[in-house]
Formats: structure tokens, sequence, C-alpha cells
């Protein structure tokens, strides 16, 4: 691998604002080629999330629907059944996805839920899927006991740069999600964390954002840039409904996902929430400069995604196909 292309930890902000800064075609060649390089471009992850645990969370992050500050309509909901969860990995993986995700509205997770994580967790990952789980801050023991269960991934977003952090949420500091993530990693898990644009944040917020990432001692192996769908009743998201103009531009949008690419070169760069509103030629845009990761399933914990027939029709005109082997259901609901 070339030293050009080879990962690095000691990026500076002004480093990551000048990669901002690049003409928009040059930038997004150089993160073309960087993908290229540890990457078939023609192949994109597939993943399905599901909430297993929804609404009353005592964090108030400003965009979130299920928050308890918040009234959103949203029903607070308790720990789905094992049973329940493993009917919809089997579904998620005959329907084409390779990774499976639990989700949980927790600020963090409790230690009378672990055994019904761990069953969820282990029997998913005897359907031959891979495993990753967001339930909220973590021990260093409790992340061990996840790893123990056959849990892949952790999912432990800082969702935006620490400038801008204080603006979106104050219940749990940067520092906590930090510790969290090194919990992780200390347990011998992989990372998947990125974070939320189009909050209200600048430019220089979304560097400050991936150049955390980027100077983790481990970058994250799966990053999700996340584009906030703005839900009525959170703080961040009736900002956004009543001036529209705050929300990120397109091609701002596509120009941070290039600058994830070439900061954390060999992460999987993942389109995951306010995908359902971009446009087809958008995403392509995203896939061209580094993009490779994509959740499928028709909803992304409370927030629309496309279906997976409009995903295979997407895939089949763009050429792509899922990562590893192509799935015969996915393939088929685009014929």
């Amino acid at each position: 691998m070339s030293k050009i292309n080879a990962p690095r930890h000691d990026w500076t902000l002004a480093e990551v604002e000048a990669l901002f800064d690049l003409p928009f075609m040059d930038l997004v060649h150089q993160a073309a080629n960087v993908h290229r390089a540890w990457f078939d471009p023609s192949e994109i992850q597939l993943s399905q999330l599901l909430s297993v645990k929804t609404g009353g969370c005592a964090e108030n992050c400003g965009y979130c629907s299920q928050s308890a500050h918040f009234k959103t309509g949203l029903k607070a909901e308790k720990l789905m059944e094992a049973d329940d969860v493993v009917a919809k990995a089997r579904a998620a993986r005959d329907g084409g996805a390779q990774r499976f995700c639990m989700g949980a509205a927790w600020r963090e997770l409790k230690d009378r839920d672990l055994p019904k994580l761990a069953t969820m967790i282990a029997e998913v990952k005897a359907l031959g899927m891979e495993t990753c789980a967001t339930l909220g801050m973590l021990t260093a023991d409790q992340a061990k006991a996840l790893k123990a269960a056959g849990l892949d991934y952790y999912n432990h977003n800082l969702d935006t740069g620490p400038d801008y952090y204080k603006d979106v949420v104050t219940t749990r500091t940067y520092q906590e999600r930090l510790d969290t993530l090194a919990h992780v990693r200390d347990a011998g898990m992989s990372t998947c964390c990125g974070g939320i644009v189009g909050m209200g944040e600048t430019r220089r917020d979304r560097a400050g954002l991936l150049h955390q990432l980027a100077t983790l001692p481990a970058h994250p192996d799966s990053l999700p840039i996340n584009g906030l769908v703005p839900v009525s009743g959170t703080p961040l998201g009736d900002k956004i409904l009543a001036d529209g103009s705050r929300q990120i531009d397109a091609i701002e949008f596509v120009r941070t996902i290039a600058v994830a690419r070439l900061v954390c070169p060999k992460s999987m760069v993942r389109l995951s929430a306010g995908r359902e509103g971009m446009s087809r030629e958008l995403q392509a845009l995203c896939f061209m400069a580094g993009a490779n990761s994509i959740f499928v399933g028709g909803k992304l914990l409370t927030t629309p995604l496309p279906d997976m027939d409009e995903d295979s029709r997407l895939f089949q005109d763009l050429d792509l196909k899922p990562m590893g082997s192509v799935r015969a259901e996915f393939v088929a609901a685009a014929e």
C-alpha cells in the first residue's frame, strides 16, 4: 500500500479543513482513488438496524425522537423478546442484509438487561450474520460481556465536532463518548462511530468531527454519516423545519463523505439516516466519493429508508453488488 493511501492518526484540524476546501472534482477524485486502494468500488455492504427498545431515553439529544425530554408522539416501549428479534434478523438475512444491528434507546446499558441481550446477540450470530449493537454508554465489564456473547461491532457516535457538541446534547459529555469507545476497543470489538450533519453546524464543525474520528487510537471500522431527518417536537428538528436553509447542501454532504474516506481510508463509510430523502444521483455521487455501506430495510430506528426494491434498482443501474457475495433474494427483487 502506497504511503499516500496509508491510514494516519496525526491529522491536524487545519489539514482536515484544507481537504474540505479542495476543488470539488479534485476532492472526489482523490477520495475515489483512496477508496479503490482499499476496497472493490463495485461492492456495497448491506446492514439492517432494528430498534429493540424504542423511546423513553433519558438523554436530551436535540435531534432524537426517542428522547423523554421532548414530545414527538413516540410511545416508549420495553425491550423486545429475543425470539422476536431473531425472527427479524432472519428476515433481514433472507432479504440480503449482511450485518444486523440492534439499537436500544438508553442512556447507558443496565446489567440487568445483559442476559437477554446476550441471547439476542448469540442467536443472531448463529444465523451467519455480523452483529452490531448500540445501547448507550458501556462500562469496561459490560463491553467484555457483549464481546463474549458474540458481538462484532458496537456503535457509539460522536454526533458532531467537540465545539458544536454543547448545542446538540448536554446530558452526556464528549469525553464519556470517547470513554465508551475505549472500552469497546479494549474488549476486542470493532467500533462503529460517526455523526450527524445538517444540524445547523458549520463546515468547521464537520471537519472537527472527522478530525476526532481520524485521530482516535484506531479509526472506526464503520463510519456512519447521517443526514439529519428533522423530527417535529425536537429542538434541532423544529429549527430545521422552520428554516430549511440550515440543512446541509447536497454537494457539501458529498464533500463530507469524501473527506471521511480520505482521513479514514480503511473504514466502511456508511450512508445512514437521511438516505430516503436523497436522489439517486446524490447517492451515486456519494458512492463515487467513497461511501461503501448502507442501511436497508425501509426503516432506521424511527426514521424512513428506501425500500429494498428501490435499492435493488439503484444497485442494478449503478452496476453495484452487495459486498462479499450476491444474495439471490436481493437480485431477484430488481428483476
